[in-house]
């Protein structure tokens, strides 16, 4: 998997996978702000990751699903570099058939085993530089 991510302005980034999909990435103060920053897209992505197993799961058990809502809330640390020291994920499902100890064991089966980015939070990153000069 590749992404490239080029710069548009000083604080605003647009990324793009090999299929040409693109998301901008925005980094200016709150009032300019259009678009999530990369801590707020590493959120998206780890809510987004756990739901896609969570109803997969829930499906395969003939489970009805009528609403799907992810909260999630990440506490940073104050100084560099401003990690992730805690992510609470709160899952609220409209349903008449999942009971919330289902949907707790679900949610638990998905971030501590299938979901790529819970996962990803707990690896080893590794990165390499290069420069060009013109």
């Amino acid at each position: 998997m590749k992404i490239i991510t080029r710069m548009l302005e000083d604080e605003v980034y647009e990324a793009c996978n090999a299929l040409g999909h693109t998301v901008r990435i925005d980094m200016r103060e709150a009032s300019l702000k259009v678009n999530q920053s990369p801590v707020e897209l590493l959120l998206s992505s780890l809510a987004a990751c756990g739901a896609v197993d969570i109803v997969l799961i829930l499906k395969k058990r003939k489970k009805n699903i009528q609403e799907f809502v992810i909260e999630t809330t990440g506490v940073r640390k104050e100084d560099a570099p401003r990690r992730f020291t805690d992510i609470h994920c709160r899952y609220i499902i409209t349903s008449p058939d999942v009971t919330a100890e289902e949907l707790n064991k679900v949610a638990a089966l998905s971030l501590e085993k299938y979901c790529s980015v819970a996962a990803t939070l707990n690896s080893k990153i590794t990165y390499s530089v290069e420069v060009k000069q013109t």
